[in-house]
């Protein structure tokens, strides 16, 4: 087993050697990739024909394989999409996970990760105010965990009509009404479709994406009694960061029955933040939750969470027993998620909630939205540039006149700030999810996005004069 041994030091070293090189560099390295996938493809490509080698070397040639084509997603100026960064417990609980290998599907059989994965779920409950007792169960991301958490409402308003779609299927049972606001994330349509619901009902939204409550009250009026229907809201808008009214829209949704999903892939967060707590007002009277740990909590991918207040639909949707699993009366965590195999992703999660603390969560929260707020500032400080949302939270989307112009801003590498429409029209839409950013990041971003725009208008000055008779 020396032999063995040694073989893993080697390559663990020069993992451990090239991760730091990448970390360190991330202060000064430009965000964007410098090489494309076919770039990359191609030199693997020719690798894979050549003699077999070592494991440190395999690792060395990966780091220099991929390393031109990496975006520094974790870099404290990267604002694309919403990609948190990786805080330090959590890589280090990531590197251990690997290491361990342990495949958390049977709580008998891996103790270890499956008992901190549940004092992780634990105390995500408490954090963000969610019913103790509740099913948690760690997922791929938002998309899956949305996903877990509708099986668990499909199966709860079916058993509640009288079908059990576990013996009969969905084709000869009654049709589910399934009611989204009109700007509601694409990864809960996508979780609609893997479930065989099919195309939501839209509700109408106010200009931020918020849903109506009265367009909601009208929608479920516009049914037969006891239709088995589900409501899924929003906490955090992809564009605006807007939040739906959570309390509000739940009564008015159990009223008629209805099960009451929320989507909160990094806006759930706001309820560990004392000063941001009121954007979810009453977010623990809905049936389900669903979050992403590798966007605000900063865990590396993947890890999203699932969490169900009534077990029992959720286990009866995702759950199996078999002669050849380890199976207790206790749930498993292949019981409260679509995987059946899966890595202990859950223990990462545990070691940010140690490392940072409840307070610590908190500021995390509120430095994010202090972030977004100050690049608003300085966006809306630019010529001709304008903020369209509110900035109640992390997300930021300015125009800068026509869309033509608004496109042609891109930002020269110093920071990553990505493309969008939103409200009808081209804006650059700003997301702040990364635990390291700081006020110099922040005024470097700024200046790069200041100096697109200069280049973008004189470009336009010089095609002009060239135009001119």
């Amino acid at each position: 087993m020396g032999a063995e041994a040694d073989a893993y030091d080697e390559a663990l070293r020069a993992a451990a050697s090239h991760a730091r090189a990448w970390l360190h560099q991330l202060p000064d390295r430009r965000v964007p990739p410098k090489a494309t996938a076919d770039d990359v493809r191609a030199r693997a490509l020719d690798l894979l024909t050549e003699p077999p080698v070592d494991a440190a070397q395999v690792v060395d040639e990966l780091a220099a394989l991929a390393g031109p084509g990496l975006m520094a997603i974790n870099s404290g100026r990267f604002f694309g999409w919403v990609m948190g960064g990786v805080l330090p417990a959590a890589l280090g609980a990531d590197w251990l996970v690997s290491s361990w290998d342990q495949n958390t599907g049977m709580r008998a059989a891996t103790p270890g990760v499956a008992g901190i994965e549940e004092a992780a779920g634990e105390w995500l409950l408490h954090l963000l105010g969610l019913p103790a007792g509740s099913a948690v169960g760690f997922s791929t991301g938002a998309t899956t965990a949305n996903t877990s958490c509708l099986a668990a409402g499909r199966n709860a308003v079916l058993a509640g009509a009288g079908w059990d779609v576990e013996e009969n299927g969905l084709a000869e049972g009654p049709r589910i009404r399934v009611l989204v606001g009109e700007d509601s994330h694409a990864s809960v349509h996508l979780a609609l479709r893997y479930l065989g619901l099919g195309r939501p009902e839209r509700v109408a939204v106010d200009d931020q994406g918020r849903l109506r409550t009265d367009a909601l009250a009208l929608a479920l009026e516009d049914a037969p009694p006891g239709a088995p229907t589900l409501v899924c809201l929003q906490a955090g808008n992809l564009h605006s960061g807007a939040f739906d009214p959570l309390g509000e829209a739940a009564d008015l949704a159990h009223r008629h029955g209805a099960w009451v999903h929320v989507d909160g892939a990094f806006g759930l967060w706001a309820a560990a933040a004392p000063r941001l707590r009121h954007l979810v007002a009453g977010l623990d009277r809905a049936d389900s939750w669903a979050t992403d740990a590798h966007k605000t909590l900063n865990v590396p991918y993947d890890c999203g969470v699932a969490v169900v207040h009534d077990p029992a639909p959720m286990r009866a949707a995702l759950g199996v027993r078999t002669s050849y699993l380890l199976s207790t009366d206790v749930a498993d965590p292949l019981d409260v998620t679509v995987e059946m195999s899966r890595r202990a992703r859950g223990v990462p999660v545990w070691a940010a909630l140690r490392s940072l603390g409840e307070d610590g969560v908190a500021a995390l929260v509120e430095r994010l939205v202090d972030n977004a707020r100050a690049l608003a500032d300085g966006l809306a400080s630019l010529d001709g540039a304008r903020v369209l949302n509110d900035v109640v939270y992390t997300q930021v989307c300015v125009s800068f006149g026509s869309d033509e112009r608004t496109a042609a801003v891109i930002a020269d590498g110093t920071a990553w700030m990505s493309g969008s429409r939103w409200a009808g029209r081209a804006v650059l839409r700003v997301s702040v999810s990364n635990w390291s950013t700081d006020r110099a990041d922040v005024e470097a971003s700024l200046d790069a996005v200041r100096r697109a725009v200069a280049a973008v208008d004189g470009r336009r000055r010089g095609t002009a004069a060239q135009t001119a008779p």
